[in-house]
This record gives structure tokens, sequence and C-alpha cells, in this order.
């Protein structure tokens, strides 16, 4: 039987435990989340009736928190974290079995425990909300950039198709002409391959515009993929590198731009020979998932530090030494797979090397 002076102490604790644990609400700092779950942990158990028996677990999707366990088994109360009305949690007080059952909880335990549960899923709900609009405002801020750069780069590629087609056309003239002299031949090929380096690029540049029209039809991209393959050979057989190729389906068909898609490939496998070592192995496999259609290229060569993060598709970013990589080709990649609806990532293959995936929808 509890007394009154017994109840009215229960009842103290009670309250400066909801006291608490809302202070610790207000004061808790988003990026310290686990430490504030934690003190609100320790508030729960030093506001239970039996506090030297008293076992608290808080679990949800990401988090895992709990005082010593004493005993083996327990009897709980048990209330739910919800996450905009929807569960993701919940936080258990127990008792050890073997000394106690749930009539030793009090109604007030049950009340106080609900509204502790309530203020957690509140704080969870905060913090969603603030990670929300810091990745808004990033997309809005990399969208601004990205626009007025396509808007540069658009005026720089038209500015430069003209001059580079005249210098092409006037180097093999000129080379017609010279074939006598050996030196000025080699110093002519020197110009035109420069020229068309500088082409390609500019090509690149068009295609981060979208100043390259799209073509979308649908299509099975297993024939595009097995074609693309056959192109790349010549450069794979520079390192000796064995290119597999897989897919979940014989016949995979998407609605998507062949020439672009074929562009992605291009980027992404001749990304892979270049950090490859020597008599490396790259994998294309194609999954046909219910909605999607996933590509993954995965490599053995160096990888990517996971620290650069979505910096590597930012245009003119690269890791490749001065004079060996324009920067381009990832953010032309980025560029043609938004373009489709879709997204693309990067993680580490294991035990070395990098795996590419994009991922295009089926409309």
């Amino acid at each position: 039987m509890v007394t009154a002076e017994e109840k009215l102490r229960e009842r103290i604790k009670e309250l400066t435990c909801l006291y608490d644990v809302t202070s610790i609400i207000v004061n808790c700092d988003y990026n310290e989340i686990e430490v504030g779950l934690q003190a609100i942990v320790s508030c729960l158990k030093n506001a239970w009736q039996y506090i030297n028996d008293t076992y608290v677990v808080l679990k949800t999707d990401e988090y895992h928190i709990e005082t010593k366990k004493e005993y083996k088994d327990y009897v709980f109360l048990t209330s739910a974290i919800t996450l905009f009305n929807k569960e993701i949690g919940t936080i258990k007080v127990g008792y050890p079995s073997k000394k106690y059952s749930v009539l030793d909880f009090l109604e007030e335990e049950e009340q106080l425990l609900n509204n502790v549960c309530l203020e957690v899923g509140n704080l969870l709900e905060r913090k969603e909300i603030k990670e929300n609009e810091i990745l808004i405002k990033r997309q809005v801020e990399q969208s601004d950039r990205l626009r007025i750069l396509g808007e540069i780069t658009a005026g720089i590629a038209h500015e430069l198709n003209t001059p580079l087609a005249n210098i092409l056309g006037f180097a093999e003239l000129l080379k017609d002409r010279t074939k006598q002299d050996s030196q000025a031949t080699k110093d002519l090929d020197k110009i035109i391959n420069s020229a068309i380096y500088s082409r390609e690029v500019v090509k690149k540049l068009m295609f981060f515009a979208c100043e390259m029209p799209q073509q979308k039809s649908l299509v099975n991209i297993i024939p595009i993929c097995k074609e693309a393959i056959e192109l790349l050979k010549p450069i794979l057989k520079t390192k000796n590198i064995t290119l597999n190729f897989s897919s979940s389906n014989s016949k995979i068909a998407l609605k998507i731009d062949r020439i672009q898609l074929t562009q992605v490939l291009f980027n992404l496998v001749i990304n892979a020979i270049y950090f490859s070592e020597e008599n490396g192995v790259i994998v294309l496999d194609i999954k046909d998932k219910s909605t999607t259609v996933e590509i993954h290229i995965k490599d053995q060569g160096t990888g990517i530090d996971t620290n650069l993060g979505d910096k590597i598709f930012e245009p003119f970013f690269t890791t490749k030494p001065v004079g060996e990589g324009s920067g381009l080709g990832l953010s032309v990649v980025h560029g043609i797979v938004k373009s489709h609806k879709g997204n693309i990532s990067f993680s580490a293959n294991m035990p070395k090397g990098t795996i590419f995936t994009v991922a295009i929808p089926k409309l």
C-alpha cells in the first residue's frame, strides 16, 4: 500500500523529470541529439519508484540508448515514439521480473512515459525539419550556381566552336601541302590533336549547358550498352583491362536519349579505366527494378574519398593531374542523368575501387 506521502514524493519526482526533459530538449543542439537522448534516459530512470532496479531502453531506427542492465528478464512499461504520426521507435522502462510485476508500475508513471515519448518525437521532428531546410537550401544554391554556370558555358562553347573548326580545317589543309616536311607534319598533327581535344571539351560544355537537344525514345538499352563496350575496347586494351557485362534481363526498355546514354557510359567507363591498374577488371551491371533501371559501373582502382561527396559532380572539379582532365566528365554525366529525372551516386567497392550507380526511372 502506497502512502499519501510516498505518492507525493513520487509525483514530485515525475514533475521534476518532465521539467528536466523539457529543459534538455529546449537546449539540445541538433548536432548532438544522441547526447540529449542519453540525458533523457537518465532522467527517466531517476523518476521511477524503484530507482535502483529500474532499467530504461530508448530505441529508434537511428538510436539505441539504454541504462545498465542488472538482470536477465524484465517486465516493461512501453510507449511509442512517433515521427510525423509514424511510429519509429519506443521507450521501455522495466523492473526485474523476479521481483516485480506490471502492477507495480504507477498510473502516473505511464502518463509520464507517454509525455516524454511525445517530447522526444517532437524533438526528432524538429531535427528532420531542420535537416530538410538545410538540404533544400543547398540544392537551391547549387541549382543557382549551375544555372549561372550553364549560361556562361553555353556562351563560351558557341564562341569557341567556330575558331576551333577553322583551326582544324586549315591545319588539315596545311598538312596536305607540307607532306614532304616531316617535322612540319608532326607539328601539324599536334595542332590537330589539340584542336580535337578542345572540340571535345566544347562538346562537354554544350552537354553541361543543355545546348545539345534531347531525343528521347523508348529503346532496349542492352544493345546500346554492348555497342558502347565494343567502341571502348581499344581504350581497354591500352591497360589490358577486362570489362565484364551483365544484366538482369536480355531486354530492358527505357525512355532515354540513346546518344546521351552512350555519353554517360563512355565517361564513367573511361574514368574507371583511368583510375584502374594494369590487368584490372571493370564490371558494367544493369539491373531492371520495378520502378527504375540501375546501371552499376564497378572498378578496382584507387577509389574516391567519400568526404568529397557531390563535389566530384561539380564542373571543372577533378582529382586528375593538371592537363589530364577537364573536370567536365562527371558533371556532364550528372546533367544528363538529372535531365532524365534520375540520380547518380558513388560508393566504395570492396576490397578497393569505386562503384558508380545511375538510377533512371521508368516513365
